[in-house]
């Protein structure tokens, strides 16, 4: 059908505010980008489209590779004081060593929200809520602010540097900043509709897992791993999903993923899988909340009767949206490939150092590729910087990177060290009055690993 346009006449729109820096997005790494560039005093303002801070943090899902693969632990700084203010209000769990995801952190996903917001207005961060960044304003190649639609209508914050902490490249994309998404034929790693089941016997589950090898099997994982814990994540048990679909029940994935919650006898399941969707086109992100919400029964269903501990269970939480793995992907001033992560690459412009795998779930089917790199790798500053538009930066999982290289960068723990190294960044630009391609990024690294971040200098 061909697309109908109407002439939108020219307005005044209202000017909310100017400030030094605004961060687009309160996820994982907003919330650090917020924290970093506030951290001397600036003038920051986040924008968020949900009722809360944490994006990805609050819907279920462990923080992934805190530590690097040899044990030590990579990802410190603000990420680790964040972490520290939940383990105060017994909200994350120690991170602990898992020999398929590198390491898993689980936290509480409502006490996320409170903390994120604790520590953002400590430091004088002002947040707006039910508000979605439209667009960049733009002068020539400069970004100069970003327009934004709430129930006011249309508004404009003034800002000398933009960070575009959105998770779908929202405003780098608006800004004209060049976009890749999808592998080689465009396939886009599928979403998933992360849920609970509460009255799960953890204890059953645990000991039937670790007891019976010869009916319980997992990917990567041994079974003794499991005895004694009570924080954990199942990968596999392919045997029950085919056992399962022989009797009927639709399930969209090959694997059974099971997250422990910090609630007793609730376990968080990430196994709804919308293959097809686009978080970035409207419908199609539509189809993808819709479709998944239509797979939680049979899944359910699937984990009480095949799945040992679950017999009593029932559904607790749905989360309210999609958990997106990838959409757009910024080309910037230097586009981060697999080779670089498995071969562990260190870059004079590191700002970043990650461990977790290349962890592709296939486009179509329910399967997933996982290749791990023997040490880790660093992140580069010149993946946060579009090639052409100034006064952006971009961070989470939509830095400049291939699909490939974005299936291992987009976890959350390595986001939130990226967040805050474009917060310091932008901070740097602003104090200097320069624009963020031109800081001293020998500075920045001297910065962040003296308020705690670690690098490998």
């Amino acid at each position: 059908m061909e697309k109908k346009f109407v002439l939108e006449p020219a307005r005044e729109v209202v000017v909310r505010d100017e400030v030094d820096v605004v961060v687009v997005g309160g996820g994982p790494s907003g919330i650090m980008a917020a924290l970093g560039a506030a951290d001397k005093g600036l003038k920051v303002t986040v924008l968020e489209s949900k009722s809360h801070l944490g994006g990805n943090l609050t819907i279920g899902l462990p923080i992934l590779a805190f530590l690097g693969r040899k044990g030590n632990q990579i990802i410190k700084g603000l990420p680790q004081r964040f972490i520290d203010r939940l383990r105060e209000k017994g909200g994350a769990s120690e991170h602990v060593a898992c020999p398929l995801h590198v390491s898993h952190t689980m936290v509480d996903p409502e006490m996320v929200k409170i903390v994120a917001e604790d520590m953002l207005f400590e430091k004088g961060v002002k947040v707006y809520y039910h508000v979605v960044g439209a667009t960049a304003l733009k002068d020539g190649d400069e970004v100069k602010g970003v327009f934004f639609e709430g129930k006011e209508g249309r508004e404009v914050i003034l800002a000398k540097v933009v960070i575009d902490c959105s998770g779908d490249a929202d405003i780098a994309c608006q800004a004209g900043v060049e976009i890749q998404k999808g592998d080689a034929n465009g396939g886009l790693q599928p979403p998933t509709l992360m849920f609970s089941m509460e009255g799960v016997d953890i204890q059953k589950l645990t000991d039937e897992i670790s007891g019976h090898p010869e009916t319980y099997t997992m990917d990567t994982i041994p079974l003794e791993y499991f005895k004694g814990r009570n924080q954990f994540i199942t990968v596999g048990l392919r045997e029950q999903i085919m056992q399962a679909r022989a009797a009927g029940i639709k399930l969209p994935t090959d694997r059974t993923i099971l997250i422990t919650s910090m609630r007793p006898g609730e376990i968080w399941v990430n196994m709804v899988r919308v293959s097809g969707v686009d978080g970035s086109i409207i419908e199609s992100h539509t189809h993808g909340e819709s479709e998944g919400r239509r797979q939680v029964d049979d899944i359910a269903k699937y984990l009480i009767n095949y799945i040992p501990g679950f017999e009593k269970a029932h559904l607790g939480r749905t989360t309210s949206f999609l958990g997106l793995r990838e959409t757009r992907r910024i080309v910037g001033k230097y586009i981060l490939h697999q080779d670089d992560l498995m071969s562990c690459k260190k870059f004079d412009d590191a700002i970043a150092v990650a461990s977790y795998p290349l962890d592709i779930h296939h486009a179509t089917g329910g399967g997933c590729t996982m290749v791990w790199c023997e040490d880790c790798y660093d992140i580069p500053y010149a993946s946060l910087v579009p090639a052409k538009i100034q006064n952006l930066l971009v961070a989470g999982r939509t830095i400049s990177s291939t699909h490939e290289a974005m299936s291992a960068t987009r976890v959350m723990s390595t986001c939130m060290a990226i967040g805050e190294a474009a917060g310091r960044a932008a901070a740097q630009a602003v104090s200097k009055g320069i624009h963020v391609a031109d800081i001293d990024v020998k500075e920045l690294q001297s910065e962040l690993v003296n308020t705690g971040a670690y690098l490998r200098l």
